[in-house]
């Protein structure tokens, strides 16, 4: 259609066409798309100089100050997130940069302001409600639906409810969700484990804390070798050197002492405070006369203190004897400071690990046989575990190690531990290629000076009870108890605490 319309009521009338278009073009999509594109579009203003002379509102600027601090903070923000997001990479292991972004207090919240967060409230709502606790009276409900507090239900919802009380180390699990019920059994057959297990748990914690294990030591006993190196003894203490069934042994670089001289190179030899290695060791030192009485006196964790006092005694008896031994440098209640078997922090090998020729193995056989003539003649010992774990080859001879269990002669068993010791050197020396090696019977002999004779080593053995019986019985008539107070055998000094 077209049509006429006047401009203004004093302008002459002038004619317009009106373009026509159909109902279907007017309601083309393409059509409101551009309609839509057209209301949208901001016209081009021209550049406008703002007047910088002219008095704002003080209001306005704070405004527009926050809402450009806060726009600067999100950018902040994003491009924090993208660091965070390209330092992390593919890793499992993520790390966060929450606690660098910038918080504004005008940006709005993703979150509502009535929702809470339950975990930070006492309630969980996931979490299964307790059971009714039975009131009073002892029932619930009434006539044919009363509800006792014996009720298995009731009984096996509480049980389950009472878990929670078990120790944080014990799983439960989700007993409450499951709808669990535990019979009064079950309930008390848990309970009764629950808490065995924790007296378990504390017996070796403490057990870990108060005794020397595998190249461990416990607290008391490390002070003690702090004590040594703050004194002065030890100039400082390297690594474990070799462990056994009865004690730890640690390198450690000598230091000064007043009234004695201190080697370059020592050993602490840590006897180990867990009773479990002592308790087959105890015929060693029981009926050792030496330390006879005051073994019936002790408990066992001071019996350990003996066995180092004993090893200390003995290896002084053999150093006055010149037989090749540590020396003893001072001991400390179950701490043996004794001189080092080697050269530049390297131990002296055993003799089983020693690379020996045929000359050389049977140098020291001749070594070991002279030392058990003396060690039994001169020094009046036995050492009652002798065995090429025990000797050490250095500078061309044999050394003798780990005493502690030597004993005398008049032991009720020594005699027996010294064919033992017979059978021991003879085995090792014949594998070893010596020919000149004696047969126990002869080496027990020789060590001895007895003259057992016998087919079989049953019937040496026999006669060698019936000697000891002897022996022990004269002993018991003369009432012999040979312990010497302190070093009357001319050992090194004994280092005292305060709580002794």
């Amino acid at each position: 259609q077209a049509g006429t319309f006047k401009q203004s009521p004093w302008s002459a009338t002038t004619t317009k066409t009106v373009s026509v278009c159909s109902l279907t073009d007017v309601m083309s999509e393409q059509l409101a798309k551009q309609l839509d594109e057209e209301s949208n579009a901001f016209p081009d203003f021209p550049d406008v100089v703002l007047d910088v002379g002219e008095a704002l509102d003080t209001d306005s600027d704070l405004m527009l100050a926050q809402m450009l601090q806060m726009q600067f903070d999100k950018e902040f923000d994003t491009q924090l997130r993208t660091e965070e997001k390209k330092f992390n990479g593919d890793s499992k292991l993520s790390i966060s940069f929450e606690n660098y972004r910038m918080v504004h207090p005008y940006e709005d919240s993703v979150s509502s302001e009535d929702e809470v967060d339950w975990q930070d409230t006492p309630h969980d709502p996931y979490k299964a409600d307790k059971p009714m606790t039975t009131p009073r009276k002892g029932f619930t409900g009434k006539g044919k639906n009363i509800t006792t507090k014996h009720d298995e239900v009731v009984c096996g919802r509480k049980n389950t409810s009472r878990m929670d009380n078990f120790a944080p180390e014990v799983n439960v699990g989700d007993g409450l969700g499951m709808d669990l019920k535990l019979s009064n059994q079950v309930y008390n057959s848990l309970k009764q484990h629950c808490y065995s297990e924790q007296r378990r748990s504390s017996r070796l914690h403490e057990k870990k804390e108060h005794s020397t294990a595998e190249q461990a030591v416990d607290p008391k006993t490390r002070l003690l070798m702090y004590k040594m190196v703050n004194a002065g003894v030890l100039e400082n203490i390297n690594g474990c050197i070799s462990t056994g069934k009865e004690s730890v042994v640690f390198h450690a670089a000598g230091g000064s002492m007043e009234d004695k001289a201190v080697p370059n190179e020592c050993v602490l030899k840590v006897f180990k405070t867990t009773l479990n290695e002592f308790k087959n060791r105890d015929k060693y030192i029981k009926d050792d006369y030496r330390f006879k009485d005051r073994f019936s006196k002790l408990n066992p964790r001071k019996v350990i203190r003996l066995w180092a006092e004993k090893e200390m005694h003995n290896l002084a008896r053999m150093k006055n004897a010149d037989i090749p031994c540590p020396e003893v440098v001072v001991l400390k209640k179950h701490i043996l400071v004794m001189s080092f078997i080697g050269k530049d922090h390297v131990p002296a090998p055993k003799l089983k690990d020693a690379m020996l020729s045929s000359e050389d193995m049977k140098k020291a056989y001749y070594q070991v046989l002279h030392m058990m003539h003396q060690l039994y003649m001169e020094c009046n010992l036995v050492h009652a575990d002798l065995s090429e774990y025990n000797m050490l080859w250095h500078e061309g001879k044999v050394w003798l190690i780990d005493v502690s269990q030597s004993i005398e002669p008049t032991h009720p068993h020594g005699l027996e531990f010294l064919f033992r010791d017979c059978r021991n050197v003879s085995t090792f020396f014949q594998k070893g290629g010596v020919s000149e090696t004696m047969n126990p019977y002869e080496l027990f002999n020789v060590v001895s000076g007895l003259e057992l004779t016998g087919d079989s080593e049953a019937d040496f053995l026999v006669q060698i009870e019936a000697l000891e019986k002897r022996n022990e019985d004269h002993v018991q008539r003369r009432g012999k108890k040979t312990y010497a107070s302190s070093t009357s055998d001319g050992g090194p000094p004994l280092l005292h605490d305060e709580d002794d």
